[in-house]
């Protein structure tokens, strides 16, 4: 079960990389090409915008990084990984968001937990795994625990969005994955989803986060590679 990400880890990301050593320089990760890979690559291509599609190949840069680095013991599977990294901001495109009152990241898992059952023939633990992780990526905490699947997913993120935990990735590997995908303005894009799902939805899981302040947090990341 651990290539799904199955194992209880602790959702505090302080506490979970307590222990981490300083990262090193890394090349970038082959993307999967196995046949669900190749499929959802172009599912990803096709409906995210090019902003958030290139914001997911970071996710999946920094999150293969990291494990590299400072959890190679979790036997994850990058393929896995990789699907779970395309389809984290699925609920954000705008016929997404227009088409339920669900949070978007609660939508996206379900939209892509149909596609990985149908598109494996019904491998529950693989559906149920990406399902967990996109629901649960924005869900920050400090008690409880989480999947190491659902771990890594909100620290990459974090990194891409607002500047958090880049001390676990090196700095050469930062600009590396940068200037392959290019930001291009990912932290005002990002952004004006924030305020399209709070005004959509003001219920929302995003609102945990503070309707200003996290707003606030992602226009004055600091981590902007590109000239944007």
């Amino acid at each position: 079960m651990s290539q799904y990400g199955f194992i209880k880890v602790p959702r505090n990301i302080e506490v979970a990389t307590a222990n981490c050593k300083p990262p090193t320089p890394q090349q970038l990760t082959s993307l999967p090409t196995s046949p669900l890979a190749r499929f959802i690559l172009d599912y990803a291509t096709e409906e995210l915008p090019s902003r958030v599609f290139y914001h997911s190949l970071r996710v999946f840069q920094y999150s293969a990084s990291i494990i590299n680095d400072h959890f190679s013991n979790w036997n994850l599977d990058f393929e896995v990984l990789f699907i779970t990294c395309l389809l984290h901001d699925i609920g954000t495109t705008k016929k997404n968001m227009l088409a339920t009152k669900m949070s978007f990241e609660f939508f996206g898992g379900l939209i892509s937990r149909d596609l990985i059952l149908d598109r494996t023939g019904g491998d529950n633990d693989y559906a149920d795994a990406v399902s967990e992780a996109i629901i649960r990526h924005q869900m920050l905490g400090e008690t409880g625990f989480i999947t190491s699947l659902g771990l890594v997913l909100q620290i990459a993120t974090l990194v891409d969005n607002i500047g958090r935990s880049t001390h676990l990735v090196h700095v050469d590997t930062l600009n590396a994955i940068n200037l392959k995908y290019p930001r291009e303005g990912w932290s005002s894009c990002f952004a004006k989803v924030i305020d399209k799902e709070n005004a959509e939805k003001p219920w929302g899981n995003t609102s945990a986060l503070g309707v200003e302040h996290f707003r606030n947090d992602v226009l004055h990341n600091q981590f902007e590679y590109s000239k944007s």
